[in-house]
């Protein structure tokens, strides 16, 4: 009972327990069926009960009952199983099924496989009752499939993940350098060219190693549909990322006037086969601008998401100022710089997004040159940016690289698979504080949330995925969902203890997690180069 991850607000054991038998109905009112049936559709598979629906909780049949409570805030949920059965109640559907999402880790690790170990098993759940609420709306996890590409079965399977530890926003990372991922169809090349590389760096890109064949592939509209979808049914929200005005040179390598023509030979660039940071960014041109109009107008129509996210980072200005078309624009419109001409083009689409109903979301780059009046930050280089964008009334997601990049290294050991970055163990994700310190209570309010991010350039499969998220992913959500004490005060001794069963629910679920006592043989990468930074991270 006390082995939930997150950790719920509050939980009070009773004396006795519910069990699932084949007489066990399950009931949803009207505005829980979506619910009632995932949750139906889960625990028939790993459990073979039929769990027929039912008409209201019965004494005799020990059933579960989905209800709304209007008192309840929307994500808000209230569990309480006693003799009548296991009856979760939430403010809104979502809250309903996050209950559920706790009813499944109750039940026990099997309860997350798809077929029953024993048809004779008795499943049953401790009488108790939990009250439990986010503490943040926004619980992101930001997936990279654009340096290596997560075919769609993948991306579906990263959202059980997710449902699993209540986290609610997916920030898809569509489109970089090294692969365009989504098709669009006004403009076919962008995936026809840029969703392949002849070859792949192998490791940092300091590394003499390459993979010599193709990389490649790309989601098509209806792909794209089925992932909505399928997230929303798991009452997550989906974030596109298309990357302007830097990270671009796989549409410059489908559509080579996108690119600055005046400065280099545009045509003989190719989709980018290693990593670092691009000198091949958009040029500032009408036609630029039109081009990614048409792109957006095809993403908004996939994507109901209020936030769009369009990168804004690592964008060098060296083509800029040798280009006279970008020094022309800088003329015309008055600016003062190539940052306030990267602040124009983002102000483009804060403009051109907030018209359509939308809102417009990049990384801390954007502050850079003046920050568009509607614009969300993601705060990824320390804490600063989102200090900054949260003191002038913007809204933020914290996401800062030093404490919840998952492609950092978990551990300082020279069996770590291609050490990336800072050291930052289980513990350290754990100990992560969203809201620094040094914003008041009104500027505080500006923190949507959170959000960990996954980047690819050295994760060539979900295996090493796995192992870079998990286990600290799991940390991460009750960083994000649970109102735990200030840092130093958190009991990861008794986090740890909890871990003990989560482990044992990550085994079902066939994620190749991080053991605690250090990588197995084939997770890790003998003479794959990395880039480990030695020493802690800035605390800010």
């Amino acid at each position: 009972m006390t082995e939930l991850i997150p950790a719920p607000r509050s939980a009070v054991a009773g004396s006795g327990e519910v069990r699932l038998t084949r007489h066990s109905r399950l009931y949803a009112d009207p505005a829980t069926e979506g619910v009632g049936h995932w949750l139906s559709a889960a625990l028939r598979q790993a459990t073979g009960l039929p769990l027929r629906e039912g008409r209201e909780l019965d004494e005799a049949e020990g059933g579960i009952g989905l209800h709304l409570d209007p008192g309840l805030g929307p994500e808000e949920y209230r569990l309480v199983s006693d003799h009548f059965g296991v009856l979760i109640e939430g403010g809104g559907a979502a809250g309903v099924f996050w209950g559920a999402q706790t009813l499944r880790q109750l039940l026990g690790p099997d309860a997350y496989r798809r077929a029953p170990l024993d048809r004779d098993r008795v499943w049953s759940v401790p009488y108790l009752r939990i009250e439990d609420a986010p503490r943040f709306r926004w619980r992101g996890l930001m997936l990279d499939v654009a340096r290596h590409f997560t075919p769609k079965e993948g991306v579906l399977r990263h959202l059980d993940l997710m449902a699993a530890h209540k986290l609610n926003v997916f920030h898809f990372h569509l489109t970089d350098d090294q692969g365009w991922r989504i098709e669009i169809e006004r403009h076919p090349r962008l995936t026809e060219i840029g969703s392949w590389r002849a070859r792949t760096k192998t490791g940092h890109r300091a590394s003499p190693l390459w993979e010599d064949k193709p990389h490649g592939g790309y989601y098509t509209q209806d792909d794209i549909r089925e992932i909505v979808a399928y997230a929303a049914e798991r009452h997550i929200t989906v974030v596109p990322e298309i990357d302007v005005p830097g990270h671009s040179q796989a549409a410059i390598a489908a559509y080579p006037e996108l690119g600055n023509t005046d400065v280099i030979d545009t045509t003989a660039l190719s989709v980018w086969d290693t990593w670092g940071i691009n000198p091949n960014v958009l040029a500032p041109t009408d036609n630029t601008l039109r081009f990614y109009e048409g792109v957006f107008e095809e993403v908004l129509r996939l994507f109901p998401s209020k936030f769009v996210h369009i990168g804004g980072d690592e964008c060098p200005k060296d083509q800029w100022r040798h280009s006279e078309t970008a020094q022309a624009r800088i003329r015309e419109l008055g600016l003062a710089d190539e940052d306030a001409l990267q602040s124009w083009f983002i102000g483009h689409f804060d403009t051109w997004l907030a018209a359509r109903g939308r809102r417009l979301i990049g990384w801390d780059e954007i502050l850079e040159g003046g920050l568009a009046k509607g614009a969300a930050v993601s705060s990824w280089r320390g804490y600063a940016g989102g200090i900054a964008a949260a003191r002038a009334g913007h809204d933020v997601v914290m996401c800062p690289e030093q404490q919840v990049y998952l492609d950092h290294r978990q551990d300082p050991g020279p069996e770590e698979p291609v050490p990336i970055g800072w050291v930052r163990t289980l513990e350290d994700v754990y100990r992560f504080e969203p809201v620094p310190p040094e914003l008041t209570p009104e500027e505080a309010r500006h923190v949507l949330g959170t959000q960990a991010n996954l980047w690819t350039e050295v994760m060539e499969d979900h295996a090493r995925v796995d192992y870079q998220a998990f286990p600290r992913l799991a940390a991460f959500a009750e960083v994000a969902w649970s109102a735990l004490p200030a840092p130093a005060e958190r009991d990861f001794a008794e986090f740890q203890r909890r871990m003990t069963a989560h482990y044992r629910r990550l085994d079902a679920l066939g994620v190749a997690y991080r053991p605690p006592t250090g990588p197995l043989p084939w997770q890790r990468r003998p003479g794959v180069l990395g880039r480990p930074i030695d020493g802690p991270p800035p605390s800010r």
